[in-house]
């Protein structure tokens, strides 16, 4: 269930061109930055703003002026980025999203309709369409003790090679207020954190995350 295809509808993310070459979705996060140079070099002049050499801005989109936006980026149709956002660079923000007050993205995709609405961190990390996160719920992308991160799974353990990987959110997953997702987590789709949880290793889809050692599928429910 961590499989790239397996997590996400690439039909909603401009980001399909990429993660459709992937086995497991954080293989994506080093290629973020030059597939948006890339991708903002083909975007039509009539329907995004240009304002940076990197940055590109979707004429719809909302983007109040205490936000700070730093490329490479770009900020699909439709899309709300509030006050003092922090966006730090390699944010691929889809369609109809939310980036809320105070909220950092570095190296990210955000699905069309992902909201990160308030007081979120989100680095190296890749959210499914309709994703939520909750008001205060963090990714941590690096372990304390700086070793590459691991994925655990149940009864698997994957190697990622990479010393930043934050959480790989499937689409339609809700995680509650004030949860940490810890370095290498995986939530599967459709699945809910509770909140003030913190989270490590693979959580099932359509699945109810109580606390790392009670995670409750929803069709027993």
């Amino acid at each position: 269930m961590i499989k790239t295809s397996e997590m996400y509808d690439l039909t909603h993310t401009a980001a399909a061109a990429l993660l459709e070459k992937t086995q497991y979705p954080w293989q994506a996060l080093a290629g973020i930055s030059e597939f948006i140079l890339a991708l903002g070099q083909t975007l039509p002049a009539e329907e995004y703003d240009h304002p940076a050499e990197d940055v590109w801005i979707a004429k719809d989109a909302t983007v109040f002026p205490s936000a700070y936006i730093h490329g490479p980026c770009i900020i699909g149709h439709g899309t709300e980025v509030r006050q003092c956002a922090f966006i730090r660079g390699s944010a691929l923000v889809g369609e109809n999203c939310v980036v809320g007050n105070s909220t950092e993205l570095k190296n990210v995709i955000l699905f069309d309709n992902v909201q990160v609405p308030h007081y979120n961190y989100v680095g190296d990390s890749i959210l499914g369409y309709k994703a939520h996160m909750g008001a205060g719920s963090v990714t941590s992308n690096v372990k304390s003790d700086k070793t590459l991160v691991v994925i655990h799974g149940a009864g698997e353990d994957v190697p990622t090679g990479r010393k930043k990987v934050g959480a790989m959110l499937g689409d339609g997953v809700e995680v509650g207020c004030n949860s940490v997702l810890n370095p290498g987590t995986v939530i599967g789709r459709n699945s809910n954190v509770y909140p003030l949880s913190s989270v490590r290793g693979v959580v099932p889809a359509d699945s109810i995350f109580k606390s790392q050692n009670n995670i409750v599928p929803k069709a027993l429910l």
